[in-house]
């Protein structure tokens, strides 16, 4: 069993959290260190610690993220001009909180994406 981690909290409403979405699979709220002026963190409400982890059976949970991602940019008023989704993976990837989450980023201009 993977470790539970502050997402997990949040979840269960046991820290405090600006939460904008929250159903049976998904939880999305506000990141406290914002990278844009909307920084929206969405995660899965069962713990998967990394993407490397992930199961045939997390689909329907993984898919929801990207539902309630367009839902939250429309309510942002950012997906006319456009926004950004992030999934990091392991120490390499820059994940940080090892519980499977999106970044959803904009309200800004974020340039392109260095891929060297």
């Amino acid at each position: 069993m993977a470790e539970e981690t502050i997402f997990s909290k949040i979840i269960r409403k046991e820290i405090p959290a600006d939460i904008l979405y929250q159903d049976d699979l998904v939880t999305a709220f506000r990141d406290i260190t914002p990278r844009a002026p909307s920084h929206i963190l969405i995660i899965p409400n069962k713990l998967i610690p990394t993407i490397n982890d992930v199961e045939e059976s997390d689909e329907l949970a993984l898919g929801r993220l990207f539902t309630v991602a367009r839902k939250l940019a429309e309510q942002e008023n950012i997906a006319e001009d456009g926004y950004r989704l992030i999934v990091n993976c392991n120490s390499h990837g820059g994940q940080e909180v090892y519980h499977v989450h999106m970044h959803l980023l904009g309200g800004k201009p974020l340039g392109p994406l260095l891929m060297d």
